[in-house]
């Protein structure tokens, strides 16, 4: 099974499920970004199990010196986008138990997004879980080691500038672009 992290990674995992002939969903989490510095994570949010768990980054929010009240307002409104992708991108059950899964996104920063789904991922009780990125700080690719079976990333520039870099086109992939994607990719 191959879950994607919505919006960014679902371009990348849909040639990798095609590749495999594996299913495709997506796992929903939403970054909880820096106030000012949106791509550093100060942690994620993950849909399990029909409600929201929440990831923090507690280095990014005592180096940033986060309050606790500018924290809980990211995560408010974090929350409701979560839910709102949550009720559109809604994938079929894929029956992740005791199954391989790969989970992709379109890079690593943090980590703290793809920890989340991570998390979410291992509450279903797969077989194994294993990262795939094409990009990412090793600083998070060693973070996610130590949850992950196997992280594959084949760049690790450093220094570690933002994700977005590594590609010529980073536009945000939009909503229908995800939708159209997904019902694509489980059509065929």
């Amino acid at each position: 099974i191959v879950l994607a992290l919505p919006r960014g990674g679902v371009p990348v995992a849909v040639p990798v499920a095609r590749h495999l002939s594996a299913s495709l969903g997506v796992v929903m989490v939403r970054k909880l970004g820096l106030p000012g510095r949106s791509e550093l994570a100060m942690g994620a949010l993950a849909f399990i199990d029909g409600r929201i768990e929440v990831i923090r980054n507690e280095s990014v929010i005592e180096g940033a010196s986060v309050s606790p009240d500018t924290f809980e307002k990211v995560v408010s409104r974090e929350s409701a986008e979560l839910e709102r992708r949550v009720q559109r991108f809604r994938s079929q059950e894929l029956g992740i138990a005791g199954r391989a899964v790969i989970v992709v996104d379109d890079g690593l920063a943090t980590g703290s997004t793809m920890l989340a789904a991570v998390t979410a991922v291992r509450s279903q009780q797969p077989a194994e879980i294993v990262v795939a990125v094409p990009v990412g700080a090793r600083q998070a690719v060693t973070l996610l080691s130590a949850v992950a079976d196997e992280v594959i990333c084949p760049a690790t520039p450093d220094p570690f500038v933002a994700v977005g870099v590594a590609y010529d086109d980073f536009t945000q992939v939009s909503d229908r672009e995800v939708i159209r994607l997904l019902r694509e990719a489980n059509n065929s």
